[in-house]
């Protein structure tokens, strides 16, 4: 059994905004989120930008007590889950909840509360002071939890781990378990808040990162000939989606179908990618092959682009590999030239960018691009969004590990 699913709602916390349209009205824009870090104090540190998630409040989406109690992925899972919900007009209900599931993941989970809970640890050697909520705070699988008890959601609930890829992985997932017909709806999708000494330094410390500290907005510059490397971020995007008669039935704000999952392991490296985007080029193909599409069907694709010299020609490699000549006719750009790269979040919150492209016939700029790679020699829609006729997209998602995930929507039609 095969059932057609579409996206019903979706929620986004950036370092562009705390909603969808916020993030997105200052992508379309082309604004950068990247600013100096405020999280920790950056003296003697090789890196010190980041795009944080700015005037945050979670007393807005919980109580207090529980904000204490949550890690800061988990505040943000909270909120993207909220405003999904609430877009979605979803009700969960006894009569739905066991068809409603939870796929909403992380790369590393609450590495921030792990990280000062350890810290305080070591400075004071008391384990009395180590906070009875610590493992909650600190689970991979913790925000798909509290989302799942917040909304009464007793479907699959789980997390699949993908590095970087994790959050595309994630909206694939719950795809699939919706089409078999094991789920009639879930929230899918990721967060992170990496932000952390640690994360800053041994991200640089592999030489991943941007040391352009004078130069923030500048700093993200994918595919471009002087980039330097990726900006770390944090925040979350979640997707609702839905079996369409489902939907159709309950009037639901249809915005969105998902058409094509494709996932694929490089096999390769444990941090770099392959270098032609073998694995890469697989996982576009597979998710062609399960959409019914050719390459020249794809109107436009938001890229993994993360401003590395390893990552931007690979993908560079790989759409070439399966687009052949179209490539070149293709649309792709990276909103990471503004969001920085929030690891297992972003693949989920470029996932409704592609989305809210599709309803805006818009294709979102690639920033601080005025001299590409020579390597990187197709469209990536330098510095202003491009209005386009925009039927079928595709979001590509890649991560350490050999981790690649590619995904496909298209306008929805009856």
């Amino acid at each position: 059994m095969s059932r057609r699913v579409v996206v019903t709602g979706m929620g986004v916390v950036s370092p562009l905004g705390h909603t969808a349209e916020e993030t997105w009205t200052k992508i379309k824009a082309g604004t950068s989120g990247i600013a100096p870090i405020t999280r920790f104090d950056t003296t003697g540190y090789s890196v010190r930008i980041a795009a944080e998630v700015k005037d945050w409040d979670p007393t807005k989406y919980m109580q207090a007590k529980d904000a204490r109690r949550r890690d800061l992925n988990q505040q943000f899972t909270v909120a993207a889950a909220q405003e999904a919900i609430q877009s979605s007009g979803l009700v969960i209900d006894d009569t739905n909840r066991a068809r409603v599931g939870v796929v909403i993941g992380s790369a590393v989970g609450g590495v921030g509360s792990y990280y000062k809970e350890s810290q305080m640890l070591y400075e004071t050697n008391d384990w009395r002071k180590i906070t009875p909520f610590g493992i909650p705070m600190l689970i991979v699988n913790g925000g798909s939890n509290i989302v799942s008890i917040d909304i009464g959601a007793m479907g699959r609930s789980s997390t699949p781990i993908s590095a970087c890829a994790t959050g595309a992985d994630c909206v694939g997932h719950a795809f699939d378990l919706i089409r078999m017909g094991r789920l009639d709806a879930a929230l899918a999708g990721g967060a992170e808040a990496p932000i952390i000494p640690i994360g800053i330094a041994a991200f640089d410390r592999i030489g991943a990162c941007s040391r352009l500290n004078d130069d923030p907005t500048g700093a993200s510059r994918p595919f471009s000939k002087d980039r330097t490397g990726l900006v770390f971020s944090e925040g979350a995007g979640v997707l609702v989606l839905e079996e369409l008669e489902t939907a159709k039935k309950r009037g639901a704000p249809i915005l969105a179908e998902i058409i094509g999952y494709g996932a694929t392991s490089d096999a390769f490296h444990i941090t770099a990618p392959h270098p032609d985007g073998i694995g890469a080029s697989m996982a576009i193909q597979s998710a062609l092959d399960d959409a019914q599409l050719n390459p020249q069907d794809i109107d436009y694709i938001n890229a993994h682009g993360t401003a590395t010299d390893l990552n931007d020609v690979m993908e560079t490699k790989a759409v070439k590999r399966v687009f052949g000549d179209h490539a070149y006719s293709t649309p792709m750009s990276s909103t990471k030239s503004m969001t920085g790269h929030g690891m297992g979040a972003t693949a989920a919150t470029e996932a409704a960018y592609v989305v809210l492209a599709l309803r805006d016939q818009v294709a979102p700029p690639t920033i601080n691009l005025t001299e590409p790679d020579p390597e990187c020699d197709l469209d990536y829609v330098p510095n202003e969004a491009r209005p386009l006729h925009l039927r079928h997209v595709m979001s590509n998602s890649f991560g350490f590990g050999g981790h690649n995930v590619s995904l496909i929507f298209k306008s929805f039609e009856g």
